[in-house]
């Protein structure tokens, strides 16, 4: 009898250590996303900002969110650089899509994000109902929007789970992202942005950067869809494409004054093109693109938001008359 009660004292002891020990494991989940930023002193610029932009409420409810989390000197970078005194002088309205754009919907841990696009909670001026895109880049940890070097960001931490989700502590603020921005994030875009950049052409970067002539819809050949073009040209490289040649390709990828979404394409539709030319979207089997030369291109990938502008990929580039 005695050698039992001894048994059933160890095991109600076992039990008890365990239920501690993931007790002390899951006190975090506790706290709410927002309440875990109260509780880290370096993001009390977070803080702040969340309070000021009354976004404190949001991140404290049931609704489970994935947050990038910059730190105080993410913030104090971001604030010098755009010439902000305080996070005080930063506009509200600003301010609000700056944070939302660090949010987006569920929980994703480090592990279950992978490299491409996903939406934020942010709004750009560009569309009244498309949210801004995010382009995840985990070839080698997390980064967002190609680093802070394109103003995005590095996870720095990552999972740091509460009850509503999860947080990923970053390097930089996460900026809301223009065209150009989203053409830098993604590699497979390298060569479209090498063409924009040649030096004898028009300031693309600029232009695509900016608010003159937005918001922009622009459809982006990948670097596939540029390595075939050389193919089909015969030329040796991208330096070798003529001036004038290459401007009004680039150009005829772009339609200016509008931010036309997916669900706005039409079968048999003519798009007027920032090149003067048009070319027809037919949508039987799948989005498809026929340019002037009466070549084909398939729409890969639809409505990555950006500030400015909206992107759609596509594996062929397109060729105006020349």
């Amino acid at each position: 009898m005695k050698k039992n009660v001894k048994k059933w004292a160890v095991l109600a002891l076992a039990i008890s250590l365990f239920a501690c020990s993931d007790d002390d494991n899951n006190s975090n989940n506790q706290q709410t996303i927002a309440e875990l930023a109260q509780g880290n002193a370096n993001l009390s610029i977070l803080v702040d900002a969340l309070e000021r932009a009354d976004l404190v409420t949001t991140l404290n409810g049931s609704t489970e969110y994935t947050v990038f989390a910059p730190t105080n000197a993410a913030f104090t970078a971001f604030l010098q650089a755009n010439g902000f005194a305080n996070i005080d002088a930063v506009p509200v309205p600003v301010l609000k899509e700056v944070l939302l754009n660090h949010v987006i919907a569920g929980e994703e841990t480090a592990a279950e994000l992978s490299t491409g696009y996903v939406k934020t909670l942010a709004k750009g001026s560009a569309s009244a109902t498309n949210t801004l895109s995010m382009y995840i880049n985990t070839a080698s940890g997390v980064v967002i929007n190609g680093g802070t070097s394109n103003g995005g960001a590095t996870v720095t931490s990552a999972d740091v789970q509460a009850s509503n989700g999860v947080v990923h502590v970053v390097d930089g603020v996460i900026g809301l992202p223009t065209i150009v921005n989203h053409a830098k994030a993604n590699p497979n875009f390298s060569i479209l942005v090498q063409a924009l950049t040649r030096n004898d052409q028009p300031d693309f970067a600029g232009i695509l950067s900016g608010t003159a002539g937005a918001p922009f819809t622009v459809f982006a050949p990948t670097n596939t869809a540029f390595g075939d073009l050389l193919t089909e040209l015969n030329v040796p490289g991208l330096s070798a494409i003529p001036q004038a040649t290459l401007e009004k390709t680039l150009k005829y990828h772009v339609v200016a004054g509008s931010n036309v979404l997916a669900a706005s394409l039409t079968n048999g539709m003519m798009v007027d093109t920032f090149a003067g030319d048009s070319f027809t979207i037919n949508l039987t089997g799948g989005a498809k693109i026929t340019d002037q030369a009466g070549r084909i291109s398939t729409i890969t990938a639809t409505d990555v938001q950006a500030s400015n502008g909206v992107v759609h990929v596509i594996d062929k580039v397109l060729l105006p008359s020349l």
